[in-house]
């Protein structure tokens, strides 16, 4: 969800700037950018796929750690595009945490609950993946790196509850950083030059 604010924010942000300099909204110029279709097609059939129906338990933190090892890759390829460089070090830091606490990103049990309030069918067994997603629930005590992993709580809507990392923040951020730099310098950029 943070993410996702982050790019609709970014866009319209960078349209608002084009708009504003009396320039057109420009195209990203990204290299290997079938890396992140790539990436995310195992994720897909992983994650959003019901249990059982998709890839087995076993595989899912093999898929998750080589995944994010090619969003690492494509994010090295374009480090010199704006956001790039805030983009990748989120990426790595998630990438850290989850590689070395067994292929999924560690979540607390009373994090995991309070985000799941609502689900009374969700496994909450330490130790276990959480669902069908990424997380796996873990004791902070014994998270590697635990102020890596999603450890923040944010509510939206009443109801809809999700738990960040600093990482998430940080690829939140790029993204935001890219779309919005899209727009162009604003005419009064130039004038300060």
């Amino acid at each position: 969800m943070i993410l996702l604010t982050a790019v609709v924010a970014g866009l319209v942000s960078g349209l608002i700037r084009a708009w504003r300099g009396g320039r057109q909204y420009r195209s990203p110029r990204l290299s290997l950018e079938w890396l992140v279709f790539l990436a995310f097609l195992p994720q897909g059939l992983a994650f959003f796929l019901p249990r059982g129906s998709g890839l087995s338990d076993e595989l899912v933190p093999f898929v998750l750690v080589l995944s994010q090892a090619g969003l690492l890759v494509f994010t090295w390829v374009n480090r010199r595009e704006p956001g790039f460089w805030l983009l990748g070090i989120g990426l790595a830091l998630n990438f850290l945490v989850i590689l070395i606490n067994g292929g999924l990103m560690p979540i607390s049990p009373e994090l995991a609950a309070w985000v799941h309030q609502d689900n009374p069918t969700i496994n909450l067994v330490t130790g276990q993946r959480l669902g069908n997603g990424k997380d796996i629930i873990l004791d902070p005590d014994t998270t590697r790196l635990w102020f890596l992993s999603d450890r923040f709580p944010l509510q939206l809507f009443n109801r809809y509850r999700v738990a960040f990392s600093i990482g998430d923040v940080l690829i939140a951020l790029g993204a935001f950083w890219l779309l919005w730099s899209l727009g162009g310098p604003l005419a009064i950029d130039k004038e300060e030059k």
